[in-house]
């Protein structure tokens, strides 16, 4: 009969503890958390110093009898939750409810769940966290007064179903004021000089860029100017007056935190960050491997902290001094850099054996967990390789008063490289450029001198990687947020997803503009940024979480008498507009509607007349001379389309733009981006294009 009851949240997890433990021990799964805040009601009793009145969750209530009746047979209980403030706030909820004395030594952690770190938790038990516990209690008490005093009024003022929280309503907000930002700005014209050179005896062209004047740097801001100096170069002798040789060394990347996974899994897999939380949760709670069973493969998975443990470091260094030699082996004395908030008491994410080799376990892998546990596995052990080391060489070339440069780089040694490239390296990085062997005071040959237009670019729009890396940056949630919150504003329709762009909806604008005007505070970063200070000092000890409470409700509670007593006086009023109802003579509004913003007559329901809005951009249609305007698609992916729709049925994905068609007056339209950038013309008997 076993002699001590553990109990865990998953049964992946309870399987994987189970065969680790053996005899004397039963372990069991509480099925995520058994006592919550009721859904039906507010659940705080703000009178009684915030009370959480908590109740058991429905369907819980077999588990929670089941985990009674094994306590009672057993000497011991030991509650071996996640290793954070949630699991923190599981254990305690479940000590309450098994009447567990709080001074007991009930709680064990391990940040993996192999056999080593799970025994070793055995000896080191030790009473619940007070301090983690009401950080959750107070993180969990402010988004349910945000979310059940305001999602009503939302109700009433725009749709059923809407919500706002603490942390969800904040970055709708980044969104949308990202999508403003790009609606108002306007490009700036610029251009630049590209030579192709060469040495005299030689066909093989090298790049040099176009610097300056004078040694100064030249900013060319249009064509006149540019064409004025392509004159004067025309006649000119292109001679080398300086060249410089040197090393460049590149640092490997830190391990993965919680953040940078999901950012680096949506780059390089494509994944959303709730899939790689998934996935993540299967590798770390133990997956069966062929000739070893059930064992999780990877460290916790909730993380800021890039700290890697002693003993994984020594493992992983004689990995690599065997597989690679000793000259691959990286600095033992790696500056591990902290974010805003660091739990030390976690590791970053890391295998939990570097000699589980990703190609050799892959047959008890599925594809998804494969690719993911192979990204974790890769960037750990490269961040204990050395540095890669790139031999550079750059020249500068004088042209009478003008000055080119050029530049050129050779892997010399791939130290970490050889395998992992960071993502967004990858996406912005050059290839090698090999010059030829120059000399100071050579003349070069110049085989063609291009100018080309071009125009500064909106900021982008975020992406879940990009958006998860901004909420780390300002201190916006914490690792177990990010992910549901993105999959949170995504099922409310506050925003969407065009490729991988996450783009507001009319309703995302709508609810934010409102929740700006009312509750200024509530989608305030600065606000929450410092709220978030003060909850991970209830963390530390050092402040007290209902007092926090306090500070925020009572501004909190007047504000919301203020938007109750004037919600009845506030609508989205139907925007007068200029163009006529052809079919009853009204000035046609703005509604807004599933897929955006459209004309409607108001004379609605005996006029149903309705139109699209469309936006002009300034581009001639080239089959009917027509305006070409803005479209969106049922997908909302933007086109562009003719004004004089249907009866002409001009459409372009790409985007249309003022500058005429040299060959035949048309307009020409451009696609890609950066390198990639080609401008043809939107006439389809015309074969222009340039690169």
């Amino acid at each position: 009969m076993a002699k001590t009851l553990v109990i865990v949240e998953s049964p992946a997890k309870a399987k994987t503890i189970g065969k680790f433990l053996g005899k004397g021990y039963k372990v069991e799964a509480t099925m995520g958390h058994v006592r919550d805040l009721p859904k039906s009601q507010l659940g705080i009793d703000v009178e009684e110093n915030f009370q959480p009145k908590y109740i058991t969750i429905r369907g819980k209530g077999p588990i929670v009898n089941k985990l009674k009746k094994e306590s009672n047979k057993v000497n011991r209980v030991l509650l071996a939750t996640d290793p954070d403030r949630e699991g923190e706030a599981i254990s305690w909820h479940l000590a309450k409810q098994l009447n567990i004395n709080s001074e007991e030594k009930c709680r064990i952690e391990f940040n993996e769940i192999t056999k080593n770190a799970v025994k070793n938790s055995l000896k080191n038990a030790r009473k619940i966290n007070q301090n983690l516990v009401d950080s959750q209690q107070a993180r969990r008490t402010l988004d349910r007064l945000v979310g059940y005093k305001i999602s009503p009024l939302l109700w009433k003022k725009i749709r059923k179903g809407l919500s706002a929280g603490r942390v969800q309503s904040v970055a709708t907000r980044i969104i949308v004021d990202r999508e403003e930002e790009i609606e108002k700005f306007i490009p700036k014209e610029y251009w630049s000089i590209t030579a192709l050179f060469s040495k005299m005896n030689s066909n093989n062209p090298f790049e040099g860029k176009f610097y300056g004047k004078q040694g100064k740097k030249l900013e060319l801001n249009n064509e006149k100017e540019v064409k004025d100096i392509l004159k004067e170069l025309s006649d000119q002798r292109y001679i080398i007056n300086k060249i410089k040789k040197g090393i460049k060394k590149r640092n490997p990347s830190l391990p993965f935190t919680t953040s940078s996974l999901q950012q680096e899994a949506s780059r390089k897999l494509n994944f959303t960050a709730k899939k790689t939380m998934s996935i993540a949760q299967q590798l770390y709670e133990g997956i069966n491997i062929k000739g070893e069973g059930d064992v999780g493969l990877i460290t916790y998975i909730r993380t800021d902290s890039p700290r890697i443990s002693t003993e994984a470091i020594d493992e992983c260094a004689k990995y690599i001094n065997k597989e690679y030699g000793q000259e691959y082996l990286g600095s033992k004395n790696k500056k591990q850099n902290k974010g805003k908030k660091v739990q030390d008491a976690h590791e970053a994410i890391r295998p939990t054996s570097t000699y589980r080799v990703p190609n050799e376990i892959k047959e008890s892998l599925s594809r998804d967990q494969y690719r993911l546990y192979k990204l974790i596995w890769d960037r750990f052990v490269a961040s204990q390789m050395s540095q890669a080391i790139y031999n550079t060489v750059s020249v500068n070339i004088q042209a009478g008063e003008y000055t080119f440069t050029s530049s050129g780089s050779q892997l010399k040694f791939p130290g970490f490289m050889s395998i992992y490239i960071e993502g967004k390296d990858e996406e912005t990085e050059e290839k090698e450029t090999l010059l030829p062997s120059l000399e100071e005071g050579e003349e070069l040959k110049v085989n063609k001198l291009i100018d080309k237009q071009h125009f500064t670019s909106p900021p982008p729009r975020f992406t879940e990687a990009t958006l998860v890396k901004t909420l780390e940056e300002q201190g916006i949630g914490r690792p177990s947020t990010y992910a549901p919150t993105i999959s949170t504003i995504l099922t409310r329709g506050y925003v969407e997803k065009d490729g991988k762009q996450l783009m507001p909806t009319d309703l995302g604008v709508i609810v934010t503009d409102l929740m700006k005007e009312y509750f200024a505070d509530i989608v305030d970063v600065d606000f929450t940024v410092d709220l978030e200070k003060q909850l991970d000092l209830v963390e530390e000890g050092q402040e007290d979480w209902r007092k926090i409470l306090a500070d925020f409700y009572d501004p909190f509670e007047k504000t919301l008498k203020h938007a109750e007593e004037d919600i009845g006086e506030i609508e989205i009023k139907d925007e007068e507009t200029d163009e006529i109802c052809d079919k009853c003579g009204r000035n046609m509004v703005i509604k807004h509607g599933r897929f955006g913003k459209f004309l409607a007559c108001p004379g609605f329901p005996d006029c149903k007349n309705t139109k699209p809005i469309l936006e002009k951009t300034g581009a001639i249609c080239p089959k009917c001379q027509g305006d070409i305007v803005v479209k969106k698609s049922k997908k909302r992916r933007i086109f562009y389309g003719c004004s004089n729709y249907p009866q002409c049925d001009f459409m372009t994905w790409d985007q249309p733009i003022k500058e005429k068609c040299p060959e035949c007056s048309n307009n020409l339209a451009k696609k890609g981006k950066g390198k990639k950038e080609t401008v043809y013309c939107l006439n389809e008997n015309c074969t222009f294009q340039q690169d």
